[in-house]
């Protein structure tokens, strides 16, 4: 989509994000006049409204969404946004209680080329691996994200990270 479309897009989400408290039914209605702007097969369109229902605590309505903008190409579309959206179904997918299709979805983005969303990766990655009771493997993979942005103890902390996933001698 053009510019003008995305910047308008960003300005809802702004609002919304300054006044999340404001009423979702609105913010929703003015995700989807923006989304019936675009075709009616477009990914994008399916993903605002995805991330709209998502932001407004509704990740059941949201699932659907995602899955399908994923499946006509949003990240052929825009790879950012599809990556985005594997992060945000995989979060959504633990939130209504299937995390294994969440650590399914998210576990080949860890071989992904490196970009801003490799943290949120793993920390959602974490969450679901703990929601299915593998704590030690998400501790690892959320010490192993924090360790680069740590101001020392960075050798330390990533191998305390590798240290809990790795067998034991």
């Amino acid at each position: 989509m053009d510019q003008d479309w995305e910047d308008r897009v960003a300005a809802v989400w702004a609002t919304f994000e300054a006044r999340p408290e404001a009423d979702a039914d609105a913010f929703r209605a003015a995700v989807d006049a923006l989304a019936d702007e675009l075709p009616a097969d477009s990914p994008l369109g399916l993903f605002e409204r995805a991330c709209a229902w998502d932001s407004t605590g509704h990740s059941d309505r949201a699932v659907p969404l995602y899955r399908e903008a994923l499946a006509r190409g949003l990240g052929e579309v825009s790879p950012y946004k599809g990556r985005r959206a594997k992060i945000q179904l995989s979060s959504s997918l633990r939130n209504t209680g299937h995390p294994e299709e969440g650590v399914k979805l998210l576990s080949p983005e860890l071989l992904a080329p490196s970009d801003e969303l490799d943290d949120a990766v793993r920390a959602t990655l974490a969450l679901c691996l703990s929601s299915m009771g593998r704590d030690r493997e998400g501790l690892s993979l959320v010490l192993g994200a924090l360790a680069p942005h740590l101001p020392r103890y960075q050798r330390s902390m990533a191998a305390y990270a590798r240290a809990l996933v790795e067998p034991e001698d």
